[in-house]
């Protein structure tokens, strides 16, 4: 059994193990061969690693804008039927998604979704 280290400059990633009918030392074309094939594998890992990363924080970037949308869009709402300016009204859905320990997204979207009466959120804050 041979071992070749899967590394990227110092970073090592792993190992290619190699089994062999006999026992002995691999021939220098065959050593040549599997670290080229360890150099590959290398490169599909670390590639693979980069494009999950990338969707992990696109689909992270997109929950933001999401949550952000429906926060502003409670905001509004909030403003609106309470004749508070929007900063106010931030600060209270804030303070009562802390207060209830719940998402500030989730508290927004309850109440742009009529399931939450903004009456009690105005009561909440007094």
């Amino acid at each position: 059994m041979h071992a070749l280290p899967l590394r990227l400059r110092d970073e090592s990633i792993g190992a290619m193990n190699l089994f062999r009918r006999a026992p002995g030392p691999l021939p220098t074309a065959d050593l040549h061969l599997t670290q080229a094939l360890a150099d590959v594998a290398t490169i599909g890992i670390l590639q693979e690693r980069t494009i999950r990363r990338g969707e992990t924080v696109r689909n992270q970037l997109q929950g933001a804008l999401t949550s952000r949308v429906i926060i502003e869009q409670a905001k509004g709402v909030l403003a609106e039927r309470s004749g508070l300016s929007m900063g106010v009204a931030f600060e209270l859905l804030r303070r009562y998604a802390r207060g209830h320990h719940v998402r500030l997204a989730d508290v927004a979207h309850e109440l742009v979704e009529h399931r939450l009466d903004p009456a009690v959120l105005i009561a909440a804050a007094k």
